[in-house]
């Protein structure tokens, strides 16, 4: 009840640190969130409705954003829209309210969780007399610090480029000059406008070609894994759900995993061997977002191919955040626009993480009978402390090698070789040493390390 009050107030205001802890050397900011009262459409393809965000999920979500490149919120609210407006989207008298604010605070960025058009954006930083960030925006300025490889940086930069190409009028300063004509050309000439955009989309193509390359490069790699058949696993998962702690925990790899929003965003892949001896590649993919921006789907198309081409996607979700519910509908959404579907239970598995944070009651409960009237999953798990991850790798195992067989296998001496891969993959229950030398050997294995075992014993036997 209390957040349905809050997104009721015109204006709800929330200090992002206590009184003198603000954040030295970093920029000042005042961060809105506009509501609009006006329900979001459902999905065409369902007619499912899509479930409304709480506004403190959402407030809390934006500052996690602007805090995820050090920026200072000195000032947070959240502001209900009935009726948006063309030029600003706020009213009149919030814009004022909030200049003052500006002014006062001596901030220097007004970030709006919310997609602006450029003559809202150049309309609000005229009226503020600050520098003025909308969603899109500020996920750019994330994940362009945040890109490490050439590939992140490349589709960062189509992503930005693509956003910029309609805002021209208001990010660059000397637009109004105009180029003369020479010669017989003659005329009042080209304005810079114009030549800039030219320039802008002649950077486009470039970028799209070397990111055709590298998706090139890429379905050579994927090839090359598709001769010794490995089987993929990708990660995917709303931002900040955990991907990366469970990549570590399955992998022992290092790979960056902090509490914040988008910490991991270039994709990693590792080879990891499950239990029994089945080998895959697992994949940390970057995470997704509500709203998440069309140009940065887009220039991600080489990166979430991963996804699109794994044998099996592990849907992570933070079960003890209040909107989890809300976020998996997101992330399956974006699953659908890349040709999974989320409901193919024989692809995608749907794990809850974060199991810890919760106490014993609603864990409990939550393990019992599920979650907004679905039964719980397979498995509920900790990647923080390790619980529920045997039993994760157990079913990973399962589903991309099928369910344990037990077979008892007899070798001959000269094909004694063979002892330390069975050991390798499988599950030995038994060993006997028989008296021509031989062995037989009683153990659990995958159907594809059975079919393998038979494999192996007739190329020992045909040579």
């Amino acid at each position: 009840m209390a957040r349905k009050k809050d997104a009721d107030r015109s204006v709800r205001e929330k200090p992002a640190y206590p009184p003198g802890t603000e954040a030295e050397g970093s920029t000042r900011a005042v961060v809105i969130v506009p509501v609009l009262t006006r329900q979001p459409r459902g999905d065409e393809d369902t007619n499912r409705p899509r479930l409304t965000r709480s506004a403190e999920a959402r407030h809390d979500e934006a500052v996690g954003l602007a805090q995820a490149i050090d920026l200072d919120p000195i000032h947070t609210a959240v502001v209900t829209v009935n009726d948006p407006r063309p030029a600003t989207l706020l009213g009149s008298g919030k814009v004022a309210e909030f200049a003052e604010i500006v002014k006062e605070g001596r901030a220097e960025l007004v970030i709006v969780d919310h997609p602006l058009t450029p003559v809202q954006q150049r309309n609000l930083e005229k009226e503020l007399n600050a520098k003025v960030l909308d969603r899109t925006g500020l996920i750019l300025e994330i994940f362009g610090e945040r890109a490490r490889t050439k590939e992140g940086t490349l589709q960062v930069d189509l992503a930005h480029l693509n956003y910029q190409k309609g805002r021209l009028v208001r990010s660059w300063t000397h637009l109004e000059r105009q180029r003369g004509g020479a010669g017989f050309l003659g005329g009042p000439g080209e304005t810079q406008i114009e030549s800039d955009r030219r320039a802008l989309q002649d950077k486009i193509k470039k970028l799209k070609h070397e990111l055709e390359t590298v998706r090139r490069t890429r379905d050579l790699h994927r090839a090359k894994r598709k001769k010794v058949p490995f089987p993929v696993v990708a990660i995917v998962g709303y931002t900040n759900a955990g991907k990366s702690t469970l990549f570590n925990r399955l992998t022992g790899a290092g790979v960056l995993a902090e509490d914040m929003l988008f910490a991991t965003l270039d994709p990693t892949l590792r080879r990891v061997r499950l239990p029994h001896g089945t080998p895959v590649i697992l994949s940390d993919t970057v995470g997704f977002i509500s709203d998440l921006p069309t140009h940065l789907i887009a220039a991600f198309r080489a990166t979430l191919e991963e996804v699109v081409e794994a044998d099996l996607v592990i849907h992570l979700r933070d079960i003890s955040d209040p909107d989890t519910a809300a976020q998996a509908e997101d992330v399956e959404r974006i699953l659908a626009d890349l040709g999974v579907d989320a409901g193919d239970t024989k692809r995608v598995i749907e794990v809850w993480n974060k199991i810890d944070r919760l106490d014993e009651g609603n864990r409990a409960r939550l393990l019992a009978d599920g979650i907004d009237g679905n039964k719980a999953p397979p498995i509920a798990i900790s990647a923080a402390t390790g619980k529920g991850i045997d039993v994760l790798k157990a079913i990973i195992e399962t589903r991309v090698s099928g369910e344990l067989e037990t077979l008892t296998v007899t070798l001959k001496p000269e094909q004694l070789g063979l002892v330390d891969w069975l050991y390798r993959n499988g599950d030995v229950v038994s060993r006997t040493d028989n008296e021509d030398g031989g062995v037989t050997v009683a153990l659990k294995a995958t159907q594809s390390a059975h079919e393998e075992i038979e494999s192996r014993l007739r190329r020992k036997n045909n040579g």
